[in-house]
């Protein structure tokens, strides 16, 4: 199919179409919408903070898998639009995040948003259903996580003189 397909450190070239297909989905700005009025990042933190559960700083980059100078600066970003707030908790030395009201408005407006484009997305699509897509991507993710947490673990190992 394609020229990665045909590169020869593939097992066999349905990896190397595998891995074009997942380059192709990262290129595509999947979040680009028109009539969405949130960043991607203030979407991702709100989709996050979507469980009724404040965060602080660190929590968030933790959560995100992203370095806490990039989290804060999405955070300040998202604050200045009025979309989160940071508060104090007493006996807490870090102030909590959370979606401000017209945060969660704009959540759930580009919410319904991108719940409109999956719907057209599979309705184009058949005959593949959002519950197949959804166990194999949860299935590749898991096998993914428990993969690199192997590497992670390996690499954290001393190693033998």
């Amino acid at each position: 199919m394609s020229h990665a397909g045909d590169a020869s450190f593939w097992p066999s070239p349905v990896y190397g179409d595998l891995a074009e297909e997942l380059l192709r989905f990262s290129r595509r700005k999947t979040n680009v919408i028109d009539g969405a009025v949130l960043e991607l990042s203030a979407f991702t933190i709100l989709w996050t903070l979507a469980d009724g559960h404040p965060r602080t700083l660190r929590t968030l980059s933790e959560e995100l898998e992203l370095d806490q100078s990039t989290v804060n600066r999405q955070v300040n970003a998202a604050i200045k639009h009025g979309y989160l707030e940071r508060f104090e908790v007493s006996g807490q030395v870090s102030r909590l995040i959370r979606p401000t009201r017209a945060g969660v408005e704009a959540f759930e407006h580009d919410g319904r948003l991108r719940a409109e484009r999956l719907i057209q997305v599979f309705s184009d699509l058949a005959p593949g259903t959002p519950e197949s897509l959804l166990h194999e991507m949860r299935a590749f993710n898991d096998a993914y996580e428990r993969t690199t947490a192997r590497s992670d673990d390996r690499a954290r190992r001393p190693q033998a003189l």
